[in-house]
């Protein structure tokens, strides 16, 4: 793909393009009232941002360049590629580094060999691993549904899709951006660092080559995630303060401990790190913290929304925006409140609309969703 064309004009470059995503934003009051929120809470961005969550990937199988162009078309305003990295070194997206979930190698004979146990984040694993694939290997493969029972109807599309590089997805977003004139970001998550560099691929050097490689990614919006620290230490001394650049340090459960923690031997929880004092030092390095939505607001006995905890509130008071993860149309992963009686695997739409905006009103800044037309019009028609 030809990437010479003229972003200046077509893609607001600079300073243009990271203020329409919000960038530098001041803090603007939210208003009335949903249920669990009994007042709207302060955020800290202009506007809710909407980040599809490995695309669109509630009707695509995730992490496939039809699901990305798909979350584009819908509204998105950042695509996420989770990146993973080949035995040559290069960044593909996948969700994990361990193929078996998300592609068809386990019927492919040519890989059986491949097939391993490995230690990941102190979790052992058995499958097939990125990391023992080239490139040209890995193209072999095709994408396959991640939660067939689930979404049945992505079945569908097992097997029509390659696992695409991030350079592919930085190209696929440049031109979708050119085609409409629309500011699209990109919100990367680098996997697994830690590992990854024992193995000797440096992902972070690997991932600020590949930014700079591209004019697109080098101005517009991009936010770079991980649920480890140090790898985002790293990056913030390698890019800097940049205008169009974000660092976004998300957090699991609260008993657990990021993978550099876990391969260091210390005992640093995110729990630690949601606390007050951990979000200041957070503050330090990192722009956003990403909690579950959860997190944000609780689920009770009866998986209903509970009472909203301080931690939006703690975010905002260290200077962070609260981006949070992870809404999903179906009513398996919507709490009790809002859904349906079509049996846990049906979608709910509105249900999760009504749910998104609950959240909204806690005062998040932005969120991921697996379905961001549904994400959008929660967005539009939250007044």
């Amino acid at each position: 793909m030809n990437r010479a064309f003229n972003l200046e004009r077509r893609v607001l470059l600079g300073a243009t393009a990271a203020a329409s995503l919000g960038f530098g934003s001041g803090m603007v009051a939210a208003q009335s009232a949903t249920p669990s929120v009994s007042a709207r809470l302060p955020r800290l961005s202009a506007r809710v941002e909407l980040f599809a969550h490995r695309g669109c990937s509630a009707q695509r199988p995730e992490h496939t360049l039809a699901a990305y162009v798909l979350a584009m078309h819908q509204g998105a305003d950042y695509i996420e590629p989770d990146l993973v990295c080949t035995k040559d070194g290069v960044l593909v997206a996948r969700h994990e580094n361990n193929l078996t979930e998300t592609s068809d190698v386990s019927r492919r004979a040519e890989f059986a060999n491949k097939r391993t146990t490995k230690t990941i984040d102190g979790v052992k694993q058995e499958g097939w691993f990125v990391e023992d694939f080239t490139l040209v290997e890995l193209k072999r493969l095709r994408a396959i549904e991640r939660l067939p029972l689930v979404r049945v109807a992505n079945t569908a599309f097992d097997g029509q899709y390659q696992i695409p590089t991030f350079d592919e997805v930085i190209e696929a977003v440049a031109a979708e951006s050119q085609a409409t004139g629309r500011v699209i970001g990109l919100v990367p998550e680098l996997k697994h660092s830690t590992h990854h560099n024992s193995l000797g691929l440096n992902v972070e050097e690997i991932l600020v080559k590949t930014i700079e490689a591209h004019t697109y990614s080098r101005f517009a919006p991009l936010e770079i995630q991980s649920f480890e620290v140090s790898n985002l230490k790293v990056l913030r001394g390698m890019l800097g303060k940049r205008r169009n650049l974000r660092l976004m340090q998300l957090v699991d459960a609260a008993n657990m401990r990021p993978g550099d923690a876990v391969a260091s031997g210390s005992s640093t929880t995110y729990a630690d790190m949601i606390s007050p004092k951990g979000l200041r030092a957070v503050a330090q390095y990192a722009d956003v913290v990403a909690p579950s939505q959860r997190m944000v607001i609780p689920l009770d006995a009866d998986q209903k929304l509970a009472p909203p905890s301080r931690l939006v509130a703690d975010a905002h008071e260290a200077g962070l925006l609260v981006h949070t993860w992870t809404f999903r149309p179906e009513n398996r992963f919507l709490a009790a409140d809002f859904r349906s009686q079509a049996g846990e695997n049906a979608r709910h739409d509105e249900g999760s609309v009504a749910e998104m905006q609950t959240y909204m009103a806690a005062g998040i800044d932005g969120f991921f969703t697996d379905d961001s037309g549904l994400g959008a019009t929660a967005i539009k028609s939250f007044a």
